[in-house]
C-alpha cells in the first residue's frame, strides 16, 4: 500500500516559530542557502566578509606610507583615463594617465609622486570609451565639494597633515530602549540657510540630550546633487557631504555625540542611485550596466533614479565595502537601510497590496536583493557586534528583522510603517467619538512576535510639503493665532491633548524602538519645504524654528516637557521594550484602554467628553500612585489628575483567583496616566 511521505520540518527557527510558513519553506531555505554560497564565493581568497569588504582601500585616491600618491577604478568599458584638476589646468596630461592593470578585470591605476597632488586640490577623471568621452568623480571618491561660484561638483583630494584625533575611541551603545531622534544636518538650524556639522553639534545635540533620547539618525549624510532630494538621491556613496562642513567636523559629533552616551545611525541609500552621470555613477565607463542593470529594470519607475545589479559581485563589493567603511572611518553605530521594499521585489513592491504569504514567495523577489541585505547584516555585525541595523520596509516580509542564523535577513529591527499611516487615516476619517481602543491597541501591538520593531508617530516623511504633521492636522491655522500661553482655544486645547495621547500610547506599547522627527516632538508647524524653483529657492522652510519652543510665553515648550517626561519614564525600566504588553481593559463603548509594562500602567481615557470618576480597572492587586499625566500644567494640561494620591486595589472575589483587583481612578475627558505599582 502505498503511503504519502511525511514533509520534511524545516531546520530554521523561523518557519519552527511561525507553522503558516510551512508551504513556503522551499523558498525560505532557498533564499538562505543563497547567501551561504554567495558569501563562500565571494570570500573564497579574504576568507572573510570583514576582509572582503575594503574595496574603498583599494580603489580611490590614497596616499601611502612613502608620501607617493596611488589612483585606481574600475571601468572596464574605458579605453583611457586621465585625472585632471586644478592641478594641470584641467588639461589632459600624460603626467597624470592612468594605465590598465593587466589581468583585471578593467582595473585601472596610476601612481603618482609625492609633489604631484596636494591637500585641498580639485579633480575628476577623464575617460574615454568606444565612441565617447567624458569628465567623471571617481566612485570611491571620499570628498566631493562644489567648486566655489560654481555648479559643478568636483572631488577634493583629502589628505589633511593632521588626521581626527578620537576622543572616544571605543563606544558602546546602551539603547533599551532605542530611542531615535531623526534629523537633518542641514536644516537642523533657525537660520534660513543650509546647518552645518559644527552647529548641529553645538546646538542641536545639547538638545537632544537633555531631551532624553539616545540615539540620532542622520539624514543625507551622502553626498547628493540636489539639495532637495533629501539625500536620497546619491551620487558619491563614500563621501560625507560636504554641503554641511568637512569629514573632520562630521567626525567631531560623532565622537561628541558618543560622549554624551548617544548612538549614531545614518540613513544610508543602496536601493538605488540618482541618474547624474556626470556627478553620478550613470554611466562611468561609458556603458550603461557597470554599477545598475542594463535591461528595462535600469530606472525606477518611481523614483527617477537607477536601480543597482545586485547579481554582479563588483557590485556587492562595492556596496558592502560602503558599508564598512562608514562604520570604520567615521564610527557609525549602524543604519537605516532606505527603500528595502522596493530592493525586494522585482515590482518594487508598487502597486502591491501584500494581503496574505503568497505575497512574499510568489517568484516576485528579488534573490540577488535579498542576498545583498543578508550579507551586509552580517558584515556589519561582524564589524561591530553591537551595530544597529534598521529595515525601512512596508510589506511585512517575514523573517526581515530576524538572525540570519534563524532564517532571517538579519536586521536589528524593522520600522512600523503602518502606525503613522493608521494614525493620519484616524485623524482624516474618524470623528473624536469613533476613535475606539480596541483598534488602537491592535494596530500598536500586532507584529511578529519574533521581530523587533522601531513604532513612531510621525517621521521627515509625514512633515515634507504635500503631507502635515499631526499637529498641522489637529490644529491647522489655528496654531499660528492661539498657541500663546493665556490663548484658551478649543481647537489647541484639542491638539495639545490629542498630540500627547497619540505619542504616549505609542511609545508605550513599543516591542523594540521609537521614533521621533526633530521639532516634532514639541509640534514644530508646518512642513519641510527644500528651496526649489516653485518657492523661490527659498529656505524659509527647510528649517527648524526653536525660537517657538524656546519662548515661555508660547505653548509649544510644554509639549516639548511632556516629550521628555514620556521618554524618562520609559527609560527609567530597564529593558522597557522586553516587557510584555499586558491589555487590562479596554472598552469602546467608554473609550477607555488600560495596559501594564512591568511595574506600569498606563490609562487612556480618548472620550472628548466623558470624565469618569472611580472609572475602574482590572489590574494586580496592590497599590499604585502616579508618575505623569498628560493633564499635568506645565504639560498644557488643566491639573484634575492628581498624581500624589496613592491607590489601592479593591478586592473583588470574582477576580480573585487571577490575582486582579479593582483600580479605581479619575479619569478626565481626552487624558492619560502612567501609575507605578508599588
Amino acid at each position: 500500500m502505498k503511503t504519502d511521505k511525511p514533509k520534511r520540518k524545516s531546520r530554521l527557527k523561523l518557519i519552527k516559530k511561525d507553522p503558516w510558513l510551512e508551504p513556503f519553506a522551499d523558498a525560505i531555505e532557498g533564499r538562505h542557502q543563497d547567501a551561504i554560497d554567495k558569501e563562500a564565493e565571494l570570500t573564497s581568497a579574504s576568507g572573510s566578509l570583514r576582509e572582503f569588504a575594503n574595496a574603498h582601500n583599494y580603489f580611490g585616491l590614497h596616499r601611502e606610507d612613502n608620501g607617493k600618491w596611488v589612483f585606481r577604478e574600475w571601468a572596464p568599458n574605458a579605453t583611457a583615463i586621465t585625472l585632471i584638476g586644478d592641478f594641470n589646468n584641467w588639461q589632459p596630461d600624460k603626467k597624470y594617465a592612468l594605465k590598465r592593470l593587466k589581468g583585471s578585470d578593467g582595473v585601472w591605476e596610476g601612481r603618482f609622486g609625492s609633489r604631484a597632488l596636494k591637500h585641498g586640490q580639485y579633480f575628476k577623471m577623464l575617460v574615454e570609451w568606444p565612441g565617447g568621452s567624458g569628465e567623471r568623480i571617481p566612485a570611491y571618491a571620499t570628498r566631493v565639494v562644489q567648486a566655489p561660484d560654481s555648479p559643478i561638483f568636483s572631488a577634493q583630494v583629502w589628505a589633511p597633515a593632521e588626521p581626527y584625533k578620537w576622543k572616544k575611541k571605543r563606544f558602546i551603545p546602551n539603547v533599551s530602549p532605542l530611542l531615535i531622534y531623526e534629523c537633518h544636518i542641514g536644516m537642523a538650524q533657525e537660520k534660513e540657510g543650509i546647518g552645518s556639522y559644527e552647529e548641529f553639534r553645538t546646538n542641536i545635540l545639547p538638545r537632544v540630550a537633555a531631551d532624553g533620547y539616545n540615539c540620532i539618525q542622520i539624514m543625507a549624510i551622502q553626498e547628493h546633487p540636489y539639495y532637495g532630494s533629501f539625500g536620497y538621491h546619491v551620487s558619491s556613496f563614500f563621501a560625507a557631504s560636504s554641503k554641511f562642513g568637512t569629514p573632520e567636523e562630521l567626525k567631531a559629533l560623532i565622537d561628541d555625540a558618543h560622549s554624551r552616551g548617544i548612538a549614531v545611525i545614518m540613513d544610508i541609500v543602496h536601493s538605488h542611485a540618482v541618474k547624474n552621470e556626470v556627478e553620478g555613477l550613470g554611466r562611468l565607463d561609458g556603458s550603461r550596466d557597470l554599477y545598475f542593470y542594463g535591461d528595462g529594470r535600469r530606472e525606477h519607475p518611481a523614483w527617477d533614479s537607477l536601480c543597482f545589479d545586485y547579481g554582479k559581485n563588483e557590485v556587492l563589493h562595492f556596496l558592502l565595502s560602503n558599508c564598512k567603511f562608514w562604520l570604520d572611518e567615521y564610527h557609525f553605530d549602524g543604519f537605516r537601510f532606505d527603500g528595502v521594499t522596493s530592493m525586494l521585489y522585482y515590482n518594487h513592491g508598487l502597486g502591491q497590496a501584500f494581503g496574505g504569504y503568497d505575497d512574499y514567495y510568489n517568484g516576485g523577489q528579488d534573490v540577488n536583493a535579498i542576498t545583498y541585505l543578508t550579507l551586509a547584516n552580517k558584515l556589519i555585525h561582524s564589524v561591530n557586534r553591537r551595530a544597529i541595523t534598521i529595515a525601512e520596509e512596508m510589506s511585512g516580509m517575514p523573517g526581515l528583522a530576524v538572525p540570519f542564523k534563524d532564517g532571517g535577513i538579519g536586521f536589528d529591527y524593522r520600522m512600523a510603517m503602518g502606525i503613522p499611516d493608521y494614525w493620519i487615516k484616524t485623524l482624516k476619517e474618524k470623528k473624536d467619538e469613533d476613535w475606539h481602543p480596541t483598534s488602537i491597541f491592535w494596530e500598536l501591538t500586532n507584529r511578529r512576535a519574533d521581530e523587533k520593531t522601531i513604532s513612531y508617530v510621525e517621521s521627515h516623511d509625514q512633515a515634507l510639503v504635500g503631507d502635515k504633521t499631526v499637529i498641522f492636522r489637529l490644529m491647522d491655522a489655528d496654531m499660528y493665532w492661539h498657541m500663546s500661553r493665556d490663548d484658551e482655544n478649543p481647537v489647541i486645547a484639542r491638539g495639545m491633548a490629542l498630540h500627547k495621547m497619540i505619542r504616549l500610547v505609542t511609545l508605550g506599547t513599543i516591542n523594540g524602538g521609537y521614533l521621533n522627527f526633530m521639532g516634532n516632538e514639541w509640534g514644530h508647524p508646518e512642513w519641510i519645504d527644500f528651496p526649489r524653483e516653485g518657492n523661490g529657492w527659498s529656505y524659509k522652510y527647510a528649517r527648524r524654528q526653536w525660537d517657538l519652543v524656546n519662548a515661555d510665553y508660547l505653548k509649544y515648550f510644554m509639549l516639548n516637557n511632556f516629550d521628555n517626561a514620556m521618554i524618562s519614564t520609559v527609560s527609567s525600566v530597564e529593558n522597557f521594550e522586553q516587557t510584555p504588553v499586558v491589555k487590562l481593559w479596554e472598552k469602546d463603548s467608554d473609550q477607555v484602554l488600560a495596559f501594564m509594562r512591568g511595574d506600569l500602567v498606563f490609562v487612556f481615557n480618548f472620550s472628548p467628553v466623558n470624565a469618569y470618576n472611580g472609572y475602574g480597572i482590572l489590574a494586580p492587586a496592590g497599590e499604585y500612585v502616579g508618575v505623569m499625566s498628560t493633564d499635568q500644567p506645565e504639560f498644557g494640561g488643566y491639573g484634575n489628575i492628581d498624581l500624589q494620591t496613592r491607590h489601592l486595589t479593591q478586592f473583588d472575589q470574582l477576580y480573585a483567583p487571577a490575582g486582579r483587583e479593582w483600580l479605581k481612578l479619575y479619569l478626565p475627558p481626552r487624558t492619560a496616566m502612567v501609575l507605578r505599582k508599588i
